[in-house]
């Protein structure tokens, strides 16, 4: 396919994992297995966007909500999440994958903090697909970190609260210097956003399916891209005002 007639792929694609503990509650299984099998089509979008030359990959794992969850539930979700960095991180670093996660950590054991800081100083100088995993995170307390960090530089003098633009704040937030999403993927048949990501999905397209997320298939993926690559971005724009490599 030639540039003339290829579709456009988005930069960063947000993808919102739900569905784990109905897949598992289907087959009468505990729900910490849903969330193992949840790993499979994981590793599939990694090697998919990067396949694709996707450039950002956001994966909602964990949020601040969740930690309302039953204890044995979230134990079970950190333990595999420290399971998962340590049999993953060596593959994800043979591919160029620069490994990033957001949240707010304090909440994390000592041990996942530990696991986390040396997969992202291992990938950090690495080029290829940018992955944010987000743990323990909030749009709404994204944007208030951003605005306190904000707010410590104005009261110390290096910055005046007129030169805060968009840009700027936008760089404060944990996804600074990553480009905004421009497609979100909802499994498990919800159609919201439920506070992921705030800001940056502030124009993406909202793509929701009622696949569970342990059979999120190449296909789907597929299906989610082919959605994206049908929209027409006018951001706030006429059609005629559009060029036309911003169309699907």
């Amino acid at each position: 396919m030639d540039a003339a007639t290829a579709k456009p792929v988005p930069r960063h694609i947000a993808i919102t994992m739900d569905g784990n503990g109905r897949w598992a509650a289907a087959r009468a299984l505990p729900r910490p297995a849903g969330h193992r099998a949840g790993l499979k089509p994981v590793r599939m979008c990694v090697e998919e966007c990067a396949r694709r030359d996707v450039e950002a990959l956001t994966l909602f794992a964990f949020s601040s909500e969740n930690w309302g969850r039953p204890a044995d539930e979230v134990g079970s979700l950190m333990g595999l999440f420290i399971e998962a960095l340590e049999r993953e991180i060596e593959e994800l670093h043979g591919q160029g994958v620069r490994l990033r996660f957001i949240g707010e950590r304090r909440n994390l054991s000592v041990r996942l903090q530990g696991r986390i800081a040396a997969a992202e100083e291992l990938t950090r100088g690495n080029s290829g697909l940018k992955l944010q995993v987000a743990v323990s995170y909030g749009g709404r307390w994204d944007i208030i970190q951003a605005a306190q960090r904000l707010a410590r530089e104005c009261s110390s003098g290096a910055l005046r609260p007129e030169e805060i633009s968009e840009e700027v704040f936008g760089s404060s937030l944990a996804l600074g210097g990553v480009p905004e999403a421009e497609l979100l993927i909802r499994t498990g048949g919800e159609y919201r956003i439920s506070n992921f990501l705030l800001w940056e999905l502030a124009y993406a397209e909202l793509y929701f399916t009622s696949r569970l997320w342990p059979d999120f298939s190449v296909g789907d993926l597929e299906e989610a891209l082919g959605f994206f690559a049908g929209r027409e971005r006018r951001f706030g724009q006429l059609s005629a005002q559009c060029p036309a490599a911003a169309k699907g």
